[in-house]
């Protein structure tokens, strides 16, 4: 069985007596691989490599940066297929699926290596006649990245690529359910002749992660992952008062009016829904329809998610694949079963399919209510509950009614509808007669709950910058 080391300095490590942390398909619940969970001394090691490293780092040019960036990218989408091998067998994705990712990672590192001529300063002017004011963009040193599992190469270059280019170096810790597939990344890493210490991987437990978020070294800790993660990273930072960066929970709402392409939107919707078995932080999670068009709505939803069947994707890349693990299906499993409690009419799905594999179908939920739990918290699986509205004004109301604030949907035909709703959604990210995709060049930054700082495009780059302004008198 494959077992997958720590990555420090370049180098791969190995120690005795190690704890081996077990890698499972979640498509058959078969162990696939161990991983060795990074002991305190080496999280520390990882940490002071980053340091090292960093200081050395920001003082190449940034284009010198750029170029290290760009041949990471020609290394990830030369391996492409042994990455996404790899991924897909650790996270349930099909082949098809787990390689592009590793690609659109690629193509994101090469996007944000582009910044190296455009990360900015300003010239402001002074009070005084003989004085110019200048303020600098300055890398802020080591980044913590926290990475989760559903897009576990695509996070982790969103997350460090941007720390690189800007000057900082990185300690990444990938999900214990994904590790393999970031620290075959690491290969890439090391034969494209990337700087030492620039770039380390470790798996480890939480208590390390601990040990880790708080080293004294630590400038930055970048986290997606759920609302619970957000506040442990919170009060790790405030042992050095680090800067903090939360892609949190969502709970995306789709409100569908009158006038909207119902068969399109059902259609798209379905598909936010089950993509990666609903384990997406902005897949649709919530539909508010229109009351004249509800009805006929709902049979659209029900006839798409009742025909979305699932399996191991490896065998049947067209399906949908399974949840990450047992006790995700089982608490997922559970809210169904209270919604159903409280009122909820179940549509179709809503039950835990015999054999192996964490598999759960496409469970539609119709006659709910604003305050349900399966309204109100996020799922992170392919559930979808139904509410009707009167008039727009009552769906804004009822879609802003919540902790969360990520992504957001609309469907009409009426632009006037369109803005309105997008000048007073609560929401960091508006999407038109479409469903959430992030944009490289975009900013992907949530509002309440669903986190601090962002990332993607120039904003999300500059986050991993702090300022120093130089006040030159002459």
């Amino acid at each position: 069985m494959r077992i997958d080391r720590n990555f420090i300095n370049n180098q791969f490590l190995t120690s005795d007596g190690e704890e081996l942390i077990a890698v499972v398909n979640p498509a058959t619940g078969a162990q696939i691989a161990h991983v060795t969970a990074a002991t305190a001394a080496e999280a520390r090691a990882g940490v002071d490599a980053a340091a090292h490293a960093q200081r050395g780092w920001r003082r190449l040019t940034s284009i010198e940066r750029a170029g290290h960036l760009r041949a990471l990218a020609d290394m990830l989408e030369a391996r492409r297929a042994k990455i996404g091998e790899v991924l897909a067998l650790e996270s349930g994705k099909s082949l098809e699926d787990a390689t592009a990712e590793v690609f659109y990672a690629a193509e994101l590192t090469r996007y944000h290596a582009e910044w190296a001529r455009r990360i900015e300063g300003e010239i402001l002017p002074s009070d005084s006649p003989d004085e110019t004011l200048l303020l600098q963009r300055e890398p802020i040193g080591v980044v913590v990245a926290l990475i989760p599992f559903n897009f576990p190469i695509y996070t982790l270059m969103r997350k460090i690529a941007p720390a690189l280019i800007t000057g900082n170096t990185v300690v990444a810790r990938p999900s214990n359910n994904t590790p393999g597939s970031a620290l075959e990344l690491a290969r890439a890493v090391r034969d494209c002749g990337f700087p030492e210490g620039a770039i380390n991987i470790l798996a480890m437990t939480h208590q390390t992660a601990q040990t880790v978020c708080t080293h004294p070294k630590v400038g930055m800790i970048t986290l997606t992952g759920s609302v619970g993660a957000g506040r442990k990273v919170l009060e790790y930072s405030q042992v050095n008062i680090a800067k903090s960066s939360l892609e949190l929970g969502g709970k995306t709402p789709a409100i569908i009016e009158a006038d909207a392409d119902l068969e399109k939107a059902a259609a798209a919707i379905v598909a936010s829904r089950t993509t990666h078995c609903g384990q997406l932080c902005t897949a649709v999670e919530r539909v508010y329809v229109q009351e004249s068009v509800h009805d006929r709505f709902v049979d659209l939803l029900r006839g798409h998610m009742a025909a979305r069947d699932f399996g191991d994707r490896m065998r049947q890349p067209s399906a949908m694949g399974p949840l990450i693990n047992a006790n995700s299906r089982l608490n997922i499993h559970q809210m169904v079963q209270r919604a159903i409690d409280d009122g909820a009419k179940l549509e179709t799905g809503g039950f835990i399919p015999e054999g192996p594999g964490w598999f759960y179908p496409a469970t539609l939920l119709t006659q709910c209510r604003q305050d349900m739990e399966i309204v109100q918290e996020e799922v992170f699986g392919p559930v979808l509950p139904v509410l009707g509205y009167a008039t727009t004004a009552d769906a804004l109301e009822m879609a802003n009614d919540h902790q969360f604030g990520l992504s957001s949907v609309i469907y009409t035909e009426n632009y006037r509808t369109a803005m309105q709703v997008a000048n007073n959604i609560e929401a960091g990210e508006v999407y038109v007669n479409r469903t959430p995709a992030d944009p490289y060049q975009g900013y992907h930054a949530g509002w309440k709950r669903s986190g601090l700082g962002g990332d993607d495009g120039k904003h999300g780059m500059l986050d991993f910058t702090q300022t120093r302004l130089v006040i030159q008198s002459w």
